[in-house]
């Protein structure tokens, strides 16, 4: 199970996407004695990953006094960082803590680019510097991109340079328009595209050794499949399922880009809202609708919750808007007719071959 907390608010980025509006610190953040009962917290909810995250991170003060206390209870302390405040020094203070593996953000091969769209000036040189920083002391890292329309033509290159730079991952976020990401929706892909990107990201897996993970785009999981690959991943959305993410303040949410608070650590214990809080035994069912809910992949992909509550007024268990695999069976009454009978498992069509040829959008099996 994996949880995220962010530290902090303040951060010396403004970058265009940021679902916590970060920048500066947010008042009545949890001090270091709140923030190790939540760690006490985290670990006695069962939760083995615990990912540090931001604003940034390695701003707040006691980074290293929390990260060896999250060591102490026996969770995998990692991070989500922009990179450019990992100097050789905190590298090698971070590892003696206890840290795992440091996350570093890199949207792109183009550094004015990558600079634009965090608004800090060499962003990009300060995080390839965290990079050969975190190698040169033997900490792990690996590289978090954010998909977008402008920079998914890259997505290969950057996983080369992330491969010649000696990470040992590159994960693909896929943007979701919360927060000030919310301004920049048009810049996120759509059904076609997604299908597309996350077959050429799957493929690529194939050619290189490092982990290649795409991330809030869970119909990865339904393209493995029909592409007859395996991965160790083998749930989609994990909202409220096996992931929720804690806000600097002690905010508990299902995910980062689902905005319903769940409870507040200061007056429940984390492990109390995590069991207990009734939107997340919602989540829990799987009871989805729209698409989602009669597609058979749904207890494997579960569309992302977060899209469907953006994109259907507040509904967090609607169907997910940009998958293209989930087809309910009375769409496909055309392609039943034309190929002839066949059978249905989990509300989603079992298609003859022929079905298949006639809309490749149903799941080959």
């Amino acid at each position: 199970m994996i949880v995220s907390w962010n530290t902090t608010n303040a951060c010396n980025m403004y970058c265009a996407h940021c679902y916590r509006d970060a920048g500066c610190k947010a008042e009545e953040e949890l001090s270091t004695a709140e923030a190790k009962e939540l760690l006490n917290q985290i670990a006695r909810a069962g939760f083995k990953i615990m990912i540090f995250s931001g604003g940034e991170p390695l701003m707040r003060p006691d980074i290293l006094d929390l990260v060896k206390h999250a060591a102490d209870l026996k969770l995998i302390p990692v991070f989500g960082t922009n990179g450019t405040l990992i100097t050789r020094e905190m590298a090698a203070d971070l590892k003696a803590a206890g840290a795992k593996a440091m996350g570093i953000s890199l949207d792109s091969l183009d550094a004015d680019k990558h600079d634009k769209f965090r608004s800090f000036k060499n962003a990009w040189a300060g995080a390839v510097e965290g990079m050969k920083n975190c190698r040169a002391v033997g900490l792990p890292f690996q590289v978090h991109t954010t998909v977008m329309d402008w920079n998914s033509g890259e997505l290969e290159a950057l996983t080369d340079f992330a491969v010649e730079i000696g990470a040992k991952a590159h994960h693909f976020f896929f943007l979701v328009p919360t927060g000030r990401a919310a301004t920049i929706e048009e810049e996120s892909l759509r059904a076609e595209e997604y299908e597309s990107v996350l077959t050429r990201i799957l493929k690529k897996q194939q050619e290189v050794s490092i982990e290649l993970k795409p991330t809030c785009a869970p119909q990865f999981i339904r393209i493995l499949d029909q592409l007859g690959m395996t991965s160790r991943f083998k749930r989609g959305c994990l909202a409220g399922l096996s992931y929720c993410i804690i806000s600097p303040r002690g905010k508990v949410q299902p995910c980062a880009y689902l905005n319903m608070e769940l409870g507040d650590v200061r007056q429940t214990p984390f492990d109390e809202i995590w069991k207990n809080n009734p939107i997340l035994k919602k989540l829990r069912t799987l009871e989805y609708s729209g698409n989602c809910g009669g597609c058979r992949y749904k207890n494997k992909c579960g569309g992302c919750r977060a899209r469907a509550a953006i994109y259907h007024n507040g509904d967090f268990m609607s169907a997910e808007p940009w998958c293209k695999g989930g087809i309910r069976v009375e769409e496909n009454y055309f392609v039943l007719h034309q190929v002839g009978a066949s059978t249905c498992a989990g509300g989603i069509v079992r298609p003859l071959l022929e079905a298949n040829a006639v809309d490749s959008r149903i799941p080959r099996l």
